[in-house]
């Protein structure tokens, strides 16, 4: 099959259709591509990076309990060694100060680790909610930009007609439906990135709630030096 030719009209058309801007309008066409990018760019990295946190995670799950002695030397790249890392380093810290500083201890055990878990978690929540802003914003203003692409061109194809005096169908359908389409490119970038901003949100919850289980768990081993049943 010969591609070239298959997308050649399409090209045509797309060259037709960006000659026609003037200075605003290309800005504006500018600005919606580089917003699309920017967002199927967020999508891919987003999804791929919950897809291997995930993965890792059972995986980390699996070993952990069979070789708690060595969760303190894992790294800290993946939330779940972090948090499991931060208690074990929180419960060891405040023992060591509580043999060698009894009377000057003011925190409890279970209380240090705990703030110690929790501090990890919310790093590990920074780190996975970053880029949703993003989506988040070109979500909410990619249709107004395209609107006003939109109310520009129209505008401006107004103005042609009063100062040619004619307002045929075929003087007003061209700059007419290529003012709409601007309407169209902005629905077409901002509808993935709000169906990508509310699955990786819904992601993110479910993977944290798992992640707060997880933290539960350790800080109940460590305080009680029993799992849960």
């Amino acid at each position: 099959m010969d591609w070239a030719a298959l997308f050649q009209p399409f090209a045509l058309d797309l060259h037709h259709f960006i000659e026609q801007f003037n200075t605003i309008g290309l800005s504006i066409f500018i600005t919606l591509l580089f917003m699309s990018v920017l967002t199927w760019y967020l999508m891919l990295r987003k999804g791929l990076q919950l897809l291997s946190i995930n993965f890792r995670a059972w995986r980390f799950k699996r070993r952990f309990w069979s070789h708690l002695l060595e969760a303190s030397q894992l790294n800290c790249s993946h939330p779940y060694a972090s948090v499991a890392q931060e208690g074990i380093r929180a419960a060891l810290h405040h023992q060591q100060q509580s043999q060698s500083h009894h009377s000057e201890i003011l925190c409890a055990q279970s209380e240090f680790i705990s703030r110690a878990m929790q501090q990890s978690i919310q790093r590990s929540k920074a780190h996975l909610e970053s880029g949703l802003s993003i989506l988040a914003t070109v979500g909410s203003t990619a249709p107004f930009i395209g609107l006003l692409g939109t109310v520009l061109g129209i505008y401006e194809a107004l103005t042609q007609i009063g100062m040619t005096g004619q307002a045929s169908l075929d003087t007003v359908a061209t700059p007419i439906g290529e003012a709409l389409i601007m309407t169209a490119l902005g629905l077409a970038v901002a509808i993935p990135a709000v169906l990508a901003y509310n699955a990786l949100v819904r992601f993110n919850r479910r993977y944290f709630r798992h992640l707060d289980h997880f933290a539960h768990e350790v800080f109940t081993y460590l305080n009680t030096g029993a799992r849960l049943d």
